[in-house]
């Protein structure tokens, strides 16, 4: 065999590992991007991604111990529907009932992850079209299904709001391990139990309201301090001769007392 016959099979061997190791490097890098962008593994009772880190959290609380009308009934529904829309990916939602003994309703209770809509996935990885049919049927429609019953207001002699608050924030999937929790509640805000009744003044604070430190210190001694860090937004029902105090000192009252449990309200009308 000639000399430059076996230089240019040496060449040619050369290149071949070349080409080899480029294509190895190309499947590897592939594979490794494949990791980083595939979905990951989901609930399917929950739709929430299977992770040891909770997922963020939005909890609305109707108040079912209000009385509102039809024209309230439909404000209620968008809004819930509104807040469904701006969820982020991956991120719970849950609706409860408010009962009089401050309890969430479990008949009432929506609690899902949102599991992205056909627009906002890779479509080299993922089928847009899937998705968005299993946004719609897992996700979309059973909200739709509850929210008849969950805007038919119950009425109730008591309104344990506040206790209702801080007992959500005692439960699994609402604790302080849980991040970018915020509660969106829709009430008339007067509350009526044993820690304070916004009733009994004809339309203005009762005298014989409670120092708000006193409220915050009995709320944590009852339920813990699991309360800071959340935001709550109030979706304020007004109600006839109440509604000036409702929107004045016993907003002050309110926001004292969520103030010294390190929650940060933001106060709208429905």
């Amino acid at each position: 065999m000639s000399r430059r016959r076996r230089r240019r099979e040496r060449r040619q061997r050369r290149q071949a590992y070349i080409n080899f190791a480029i294509i190895a490097l190309l499947i590897a890098g592939a594979f490794g991007a494949y990791q980083l962008i595939k979905p990951p593994p989901y609930d399917e009772r929950t739709l929430c991604v299977i992770s040891d880190e909770m997922p963020p959290h939005t909890a609305i609380i109707l108040d079912k111990t209000d009385e509102y009308d039809a024209e309230q009934a439909d404000l209620i529904a968008d809004l819930i529907r509104r807040t469904r829309e701006r969820l982020d990916v991956g991120e719970r939602l849950t609706i409860f009932e408010l009962d009089a003994e401050g309890q969430f309703d479990p008949r009432g209770e929506f609690s899902l992850c949102n599991p992205g809509r056909g627009a906002q996935v890779n479509p080299l990885f993922r089928n847009p079209r899937m998705i968005e049919e299993r946004y719609e049927t897992l996700f979309e429609a059973p909200m739709d299904a509850v929210l008849d019953d969950l805007v038919t207001p119950k009425e109730a002699p008591s309104s344990p709001i506040m206790e209702a608050i801080a007992r959500l924030a005692q439960t699994e999937y609402f604790s302080d391990d849980v991040p970018a929790r915020r509660i969106v509640i829709v009430s008339d805000m007067l509350q009526n139990s044993d820690l304070f009744t916004a009733y009994g003044g004809a339309g203005q604070m009762p005298d014989d309201m409670p120092e708000t430190q006193a409220v915050s210190e009995a709320v944590e001694d009852r339920f813990g301090r699991n309360l800071r860090g959340v935001e709550l937004e109030i979706r304020l029902i007004p109600r006839g001769q109440y509604t000036d105090m409702q929107r004045g000192a016993l907003r002050e009252y309110w926001d004292d007392i969520l103030s010294d449990l390190g929650v940060a309200t933001d106060w709208r009308d429905l």
